[in-house]
């Protein structure tokens, strides 16, 4: 059975959120033409997604250096478990879709946390003589990001650091292919916000539909 995963980082109702209401309409519509997947939803707002930091250096430290997991800290086999169970949630999926909002030029930083999860040398990439190589194969990823400006075009391209970003992160541990849904311009052209957000969930449904047809192969 294909599982999608359906990562969303917005803590806003749905109902408020434009690329949310998109997501909701891809994933609605996703259903319905494969009502034989698994779709699970991943929300970074409310799960445990630990970011790396100092406790979490000295856990990797002491298991590298022979410590067993039960000798940590509570705290630290806290946040190692949540951190692996995480990296297993994502390995295991098929498909996955990320619903982000663009926050002065980036995505939240718990999306950074997750992309920090899963990227894990030696389970979803590895160093090889040619440099490092992802592990991910036959996988896909939609990317829908909301934004209150244009940033898929034009000088807002230059300060946009998260499509960019993700992609990358996804291409990496070997994800290659991305789709990027950009929902934006709706406060720089509010009396026009209706009709973007109208538009972008007719593109999220085309996206749906066809999204399990094709198989990909790295």
């Amino acid at each position: 059975m294909t599982k999608l995963l359906y990562i969303t980082a917005n803590p806003n109702a749905i109902e408020n959120s434009f690329g949310l209401s998109v997501g909701e309409a891809f994933i609605n519509e996703y259903k319905q033409v494969n009502p034989t997947n698994e779709v699970v939803h991943f929300d970074l707002f409310k799960e445990n997604v630990p970011m790396i930091d100092g406790s979490v250096l000295d856990a990797w430290g002491k298991l590298g250096s022979g410590t067993s997991f039960e000798d940590l800290s509570a705290e630290q086999q806290a946040k190692i478990a949540a951190m692996g169970k995480n990296l297993e949630l994502f390995s295991q999926a098929d498909e996955y879709v990320f619903v982000t909002p663009l926050w002065n030029f980036g995505f939240p930083a718990v999306v950074k946390n997750f992309i920090d999860n899963f990227t894990v040398a030696g389970q979803t990439f590895k160093y090889t003589e040619n440099g490092p190589i992802g592990l991910l194969e036959n996988k896909k990823a939609l990317h829908i990001q909301a934004s209150g400006g244009v940033y898929s075009e034009g000088p807002g391209a230059a300060i946009d650091f998260s499509s960019s970003f993700l992609k990358n992160a996804l291409n990496f541990v070997g994800v290659s292919d991305v789709t990027t849904l950009f929902v934006e311009g709706m406060a720089a052209m509010p009396d026009k916000a209706a009709d973007i957000k109208a538009d972008a969930i007719e593109k999220a449904k085309v996206v749906a539909r066809e999204f399990s047809a094709v198989k990909v192969s790295n």
